[in-house]
């Protein structure tokens, strides 16, 4: 069956995850309309396709442990020098995050990995674009609030064109699915069997 590339994350809800989604489009990056405005728990890990029954299944025991918290963003943040990247900072809710990402990437699951950074909550605004297009991101939501109750997470698969698309949601505590704000984008049509390697 080969491998899939999968990804684990709380979308941004409407209006604000298609906006920071076109503004960081307006930045220069190109990848901006394949990836879902999002807090990142799995960071993009190669799965044996044959583990997806388990993955989902370790996701919804997470998910059902879990309870929905406020989430906060205001602010800009970056990772350079060390790492391209300017951010949306998480200013509440950045605990339940640190909680949730550690549960899905623990022992006893599918998903063990290491992270190549410690882990840091944010919602990535730019990313590998020239020095003024980081800059522009950096100042120009400076000023950039928002705020909503998360209530869940996602599980996202990355195409072979290189979009992430939902493949399923989880609600906190058990919960029915499609908790998570939809986006205006090709992440949420469904991943195609085709798309899978």
């Amino acid at each position: 069956m080969g491998t899939v590339t999968l990804g684990v994350s709380i979308a941004v809800p409407e209006p604000y995850g298609s906006l920071l989604q076109e503004r960081r489009a307006s930045f220069g990056d190109p990848a901006a309309h394949g990836i879902p405005t999002h807090v990142t728990l799995l960071p993009p890990t190669e799965v044996d396709a044959a583990l997806l029954p388990a993955v989902e299944a370790h996701l919804g025991a997470v998910a059902a442990s879990g309870r929905s918290f406020p989430m906060r963003l205001s602010g800009t943040g970056t990772f350079r020098p060390l790492s391209p990247v300017v951010f949306v900072q998480v200013v509440e809710g950045a605990a339940a995050c640190a909680w949730l990402q550690k549960r899905v990437r623990d022992a006893s699951g599918p998903l063990v990995r290491d992270l190549q950074f410690p882990y840091h909550p944010h919602v990535t605004v730019a990313h590998g674009i020239s020095e003024e297009g980081m800059d522009r991101a950096y100042e120009e939501l400076a000023e950039y609030e928002a705020e909503w109750a998360c209530t869940g997470f996602a599980l996202y698969e990355q195409g072979a064109d290189g979009v992430w698309r939902k493949l399923r949601e989880y609600a906190f505590g058990g919960g029915a699915v499609g908790v998570v704000p939809a986006q205006n984008s090709p992440v949420d049509q469904p991943a195609t069997p085709s798309l899978r390697s």
